[in-house]
């Protein structure tokens, strides 16, 4: 591993029409694995101006059953997305929760899906789908997240919270963070550029009222930050391309799960490919992206290794997992075959199928709007909400390992 370079990752606020989409689409999972939790969902969300679009295959008891809808279930499903809307704080001519035009097009789940991944006699529930999924972790910040995207995630949460508040009433919810840290013998030591980009109330991109912005972005950047990081050094970038008032849905269509990388780990892990919202838990791209990151989040926190990727694959219709592989880039303590080893052993843990990593994260529950912006990882976990970032495996790890 180089020790010495810069490296840059990217977030987009709960406003940006990507996570307008995957924020809908999340929001109709936790309606539907609140009345079943067995449901199947595959719901996909297109945003543009003045319009919401779901597509996707479902079954769900008390809302799809037998090709029929349920009383009240379309009506119900509309006025989540709409809520959804208007709680991000959409009232803009070209985005308005209460008088956008709604379209349903979800529809029931395939047949042949439903017979691959469904248990059945001696057949154990099998996955969802075909597919590679990566966890990470690593010890750059204490919630165990590459620096570069925690930041980035934080700065726009703060400027959320200060929208809604009422502290910073010329901030739009659309907007856009990049930060670039200069990395030294493998650490993260200084910020040298922030890009901000945020949409805002008319007016503020000149005179007194864009220095207003520019000064609140800066007073953000600089909290947020460890101190020292910002120096005279630091590029700043905030709303470069001068006026951004026409934003989120009516600037640019959003659809579910383009924001892959930034749900992830910005760009410090692989990825495999596969989006986490709209998605019930017997999908291992959500479930096994989940226990890819709980293993790898716990192997650091266990001081087992400094930096974690793991991969795990998975045939539709299969329950067990093809591979795993564990890989420390030299930072282990131990041999990465035997934390391998070690995480096949863990009898809580059972054998990864899909079914195993929903018992044991509890998954089964409608805990995945908070998910759907500022990352799925480097989050709280407290209650039900984000299971995955629990550290309460570090101990059986050493165990394991003698």
């Amino acid at each position: 591993m180089r020790q010495s370079y810069l490296f840059t990752s990217e977030s987009v606020s709960e406003g940006h029409p990507d996570k307008v989409s995957d924020q809908i689409s999340d929001a109709i999972v936790d309606m539907m694995l609140a009345k079943d939790p067995e449901a199947r969902v595959a719901c996909e969300t297109l945003t543009a101006t003045q319009r919401v679009v779901l597509a996707g295959e479902i079954r769900c008891k008390g809302v799809y059953e037998n090709g029929e809808w349920a009383n009240g279930a379309l009506e119900e499903i509309e006025q989540i997305a709409r809520q959804t809307v208007r709680e991000i704080g959409y009232e803009q001519d070209g985005f308005h929760w209460e008088t956008l035009t709604f379209e349903n097009h979800l529809h029931g789940q395939s047949a042949h899906i439903a017979q691959g991944v469904d248990a059945s006699g001696n057949k154990d529930e099998g996955a969802g789908d075909q597919g590679i999924m990566f966890g990470f972790a690593c010890d750059e910040t204490p919630d165990l997240m590459p620096a570069t995207l925690d930041y980035s995630h934080k700065i726009l949460q703060q400027m959320a919270t200060d929208r809604h508040s009422g502290a910073a009433p010329f901030l739009e919810p659309d907007s856009k963070s990049q930060v670039t840290l200069r990395y030294e013998n493998g650490k993260p030591v200084e910020c040298t550029a922030v890009v901000v980009s945020t949409q805002h109330a008319e007016g503020y991109d000149e005179g007194e009222k864009e220095a207003e912005l520019h000064a609140y972005v800066k007073g953000v950047v600089g909290d947020i930050l460890p101190d020292g990081f910002i120096t005279e050094n630091t590029a700043w970038h905030i709303n470069p391309t001068g006026s951004f008032v026409i934003g989120g849905p009516d600037g640019d269509a959003g659809l579910t799960g383009r924001k892959i990388i930034v749900d992830t780990y910005g760009g410090a892990s692989p990825h495999g490919g596969g989006a986490f919202s709209g998605k019930d838990p017997t999908k291992v791209d959500r479930s096994a992206a989940y226990i890819t990151r709980y293993l790898a989040k716990n192997i650091v926190a266990a001081g087992l290794a400094k930096r974690c990727t793991i991969q795990l694959a998975y045939a539709i219709g299969v329950s067990r997992p093809l591979s795993l592989y564990v890989d420390t880039h030299g930072t282990g303590t131990v041999d990465d075959a035997a934390l391998e080893e070690a995480i096949k052993g863990i009898e809580k843990l059972g054998d990864l199928t899909p079914r195993g990593i929903r018992t044991h994260l509890g998954l089964n529950k409608p805990i995945y709007r908070k998910s759907a912006a500022y990352g799925h990882f480097g989050r709280i976990a407290e209650g039900d909400s984000f299971p995955w970032e629990r550290t309460d495996l570090a101990d059986d790890l050493k165990a394991a390992l003698g």
